[in-house]
């Protein structure tokens, strides 16, 4: 992958994020198609792109590209935000199901990690061989 320019840096920011379903519910099971189509329409109008990305039963897996003045907590946010925020749209009544009185999908934590002690081959490898 090439470095990005933009007015007077040259940067490449790469990390991995893996998001968890509340109470580790395997919801991803029934929306992950869904999910993953949310991530993509969310990086797409945001400053970060989704490089790749796979679900699993309870989690899901991102390689994500970012510009430096877009901290990877701002990126979660808007990510795990918009998503639950739609989800629920679409599928309140499917998601009462799995709740308490709160309607939420991710559980509050994340996992972030820079690949830049491996190669960008071996994340997408990775993340590929989830769900």
């Amino acid at each position: 992958m090439d470095d990005e320019s933009k007015n007077h840096a040259k940067f490449l920011i790469l990390y991995q994020l893996i998001g968890v379903c509340k109470y580790r519910k395997k919801l991803l099971n029934s929306y992950g198609d869904v999910t993953k189509a949310l991530f993509e329409e969310i990086a797409a109008s945001s400053d970060f792109s989704i490089e790749q990305m796979e679900v699993d039963q309870d989690h899901l897996h991102c390689l994500v590209k970012s510009e430096p003045r877009i901290s990877p907590l701002a990126s979660v946010r808007k990510l795990k935000q918009e998503s639950t925020f739609q989800l629920w749209q679409r599928h309140e009544k499917e998601l009462k199901q799995h709740s308490w009185q709160e309607r939420t999908f991710w559980s509050d934590g994340y996992f972030c990690c820079t690949i830049g002690n491996a190669s960008q081959g071996t994340i997408r490898r990775y993340i590929e061989s989830q769900g």
